[in-house]
């Protein structure tokens, strides 16, 4: 298994502050399976409108949090190529849940798993957990670019 931090992170993947939604990534198996993490802090600024007094992570963020960790994957086993692709791009989300809120001070835990790929098109099964638990899941394709 291969460890990335933030530093490496950039690297891979086209995202910067305010929307970068990994902090560090553990790569199971290049190309196929990966671990995100991202810790969920208070003073993030959509928690001031989503929802004031009772903040809760937008669902939204948590699916970007998961296409993220299965870009990192993704461009961490093609980055070894002569002309490296340097941006991922959705093209679909399906399959949906959210099962718990997200509230701040936790740690958001994202694994994606390739479920298939075709040319530079990849789908990934993902789920994300807070303390072992799924939180919210997504199957999506992305085109990579």
């Amino acid at each position: 298994m291969k460890t990335y931090n933030r530093d490496d992170i950039l690297k891979l993947l086209p995202h910067r502050d305010p929307f970068l939604w990994v902090d560090k990534i553990e790569i199971i198996e290049s190309g196929e399976e990966g671990i995100g993490y991202k810790n969920i802090t208070s003073d993030m600024d959509f928690f001031r409108g989503h929802f004031p007094g009772n903040p809760v992570m937008p669902g939204v963020l948590q699916i970007e949090a998961m296409a993220q960790t299965a870009g990192c994957v993704v461009m961490e086993a093609l980055r070894g190529e002569p002309n490296p692709p340097t941006q991922v791009f959705f093209m679909s989300i399906d399959k949906v849940k959210f099962r718990q809120m997200v509230v701040p001070n936790c740690q958001l835990k994202m694994h994606a798993q390739k479920v298939k790929s075709h040319g530079k098109v990849y789908v990934f099964e993902a789920k994300a957990y807070v303390d072992d638990k799924v939180v919210s899941e997504a199957t999506f394709s992305a085109l990579v670019g």
